[in-house]
């Protein structure tokens, strides 16, 4: 072989390393985790520092969040192009605008809002690269559920699967904190209804946690149709903002399960930024070392990863 295969073939070989990650899972950061105060440079920074692989972007109910679905490609290809320069990604969005312009509303004009917010997130995740839109799976939030709201709701989703479908974008139910998709096996039977290859299941432990006893059986269920979990504490009829190990979350019992059944999927670690003005971007960092460091005492606990 002469020298200059021999210099391709060295080449190949770096190029082959550089583009294969051998890490068995990967874990993510929300993105209400870091203080909103920091630019998209400094929160990719904070999160790396931090130890985490990806940021989970977030489009809620508040307008400077919703506003993101209204980006020109020139904002999206700015941040698209600080994502490769700083070797970082963004595995998922969490769209929860949802609440505010619910699928399963009696007032037809958020329905069709409900819509068109769906439409726009899908569009924007396929040109950011995102590869999951995790749903919140409300019939409606802030009116009274019955019936009517739930048929609306599932109506919604079968035009937003078709949407996916045409965009190739992957859209999951969250388990969420309320009785109406609190469970999997729940979220499982919308599935069933909705009938679509581009939806699935992306389980929030801490919420699952306090609507089952038999998180196992669950995740059982599930598991040819998970594709990521959100790691949080929580209590009865306390969702958020639960300091890690003070609530009843039994991670080590989940995590197991999550091994069991060969659920090698991204694990996100949810937790909410108090966005203190006066919080330094090392405090920051400080907080989300801390939450690592609890997410893998608890494999440690599980005898795992």
């Amino acid at each position: 072989m002469n020298s200059k295969n021999t210099d391709q073939t060295n080449e190949a070989k770096k190029t082959k390393k550089k583009n294969t990650h051998l890490k068995k899972r990967y874990l993510g950061i929300y993105e209400k985790a870091i203080n909103k105060k920091f630019d998209w440079a400094t929160k990719i920074d904070i999160a790396k520092a931090g130890g985490y692989d990806f940021i989970e972007f977030s489009v809620d109910e508040s307008p400077e969040r919703l506003e993101r679905l209204t980006w020109s490609n020139a904002q999206i290809n700015e941040l698209k192009k600080l994502l490769i320069e700083k070797n970082f990604y963004f595995n998922s969005m969490c769209l929860s605008a949802h609440r505010r312009y619910p699928f399963g509303s009696r007032d037809p004009k958020k329905r069709a809002m409900a819509l068109d917010i769906m439409e726009k997130a899908i569009i924007l995740a396929k040109k950011l690269g995102i590869r999951i839109i995790q749903i919140a799976a409300y019939d409606v939030y802030y009116e009274v559920p019955n019936q009517v709201t739930r048929n609306y709701f599932l109506q919604g989703m079968k035009k937003a699967a078709a949407l996916a479908q045409k965009h190739s974008v992957t859209l999951a139910f969250e388990t969420m904190d309320v009785d109406f998709a609190g469970t999997i096996s729940k979220c499982l039977a919308f599935l069933k209804e909705i009938d679509s290859p581009m939806f699935y299941i992306y389980p929030d432990l801490g919420n699952l946690n306090q609507f089952t006893e038999d998180v196992a059986n669950e995740i059982l269920l599930g598991k040819d149709k998970i594709v990521a979990f959100h790691f949080k504490d929580t209590l009865p009829r306390k969702f958020k903002e639960v300091p890690w190990g003070k609530g009843t979350v039994d991670f080590p019992k989940s995590l197991k399960e999550i091994k069991r059944n060969k659920l090698d999927v991204p694990i996100l670690i949810e937790m909410w930024s108090k966005n203190d003005p006066e919080e330094t971007a090392e405090q920051n960092i400080e907080l989300l070392r801390e939450a690592k460091a609890f997410y893998l005492k608890q494999w440690k606990r599980a005898k795992g990863e």
